[in-house]
């Protein structure tokens, strides 16, 4: 039998959980192909099961990861560092003023054409609270439009789990 405190915690971990299955958007990492941009906002994370310590500190987050590749389909030249963080500044932070990571990376997908493309890219953290998983999908969806558009991406990779976080 849970004790008092015990079945608080619980209680409180399935109020997390029913948070972020109704409140965030899912995954929509598209490796083969572009997901419909309309279906991509409005999906619903499958809530994450686990056990949660007493002790643990934190509030429910979105952890949204957004992978840039950095060759040009057209053959034209790779983006650069300095235009990177420049469509950073200009798309990404009046969104996301509060805070967001960006890492050097090295990635691998499959192009539309079938072709195992390697290439210098870009991973794109954003942590937010799962409250407003709903509005800031659109803002998400723009920010990997703008990327597309900006130097002819086939694809803006994204990915979306729930957090807790404490700051």
């Amino acid at each position: 039998m849970p004790t008092p405190k015990q079945r608080s915690l619980l209680s409180a971990a399935g109020a997390v959980a029913a948070v972020l299955t109704l409140a965030a958007p899912s995954a929509t990492a598209a490796l083969d192909g572009p997901e419909p941009k309309a279906a991509a906002a409005t999906k619903a994370v499958p809530a994450a099961v686990a056990e949660v310590p007493a002790s643990a500190p934190g509030s429910a987050y979105v952890e949204t990861r957004l992978f840039f590749g950095t060759e040009r389909p057209d053959g034209g030249p790779d983006v650069t560092d300095e235009q990177f963080m420049a469509f950073v500044d200009r798309s990404v932070t009046p969104g996301f003023p509060d805070g967001l990571t960006v890492q050097d990376c090295r990635g691998q997908w499959r192009d539309a054409d079938g072709t195992i493309e390697k290439e210098r890219s870009y991973e794109l953290t954003l942590l937010y609270p799962a409250s407003q998983a709903r509005a800031r999908g659109p803002l998400i969806e723009r920010i990997r439009e703008a990327y597309r558009s900006a130097y002819g991406q086939e694809s803006v990779a994204r990915l979306d789990e729930p957090a807790l976080a404490d700051f």
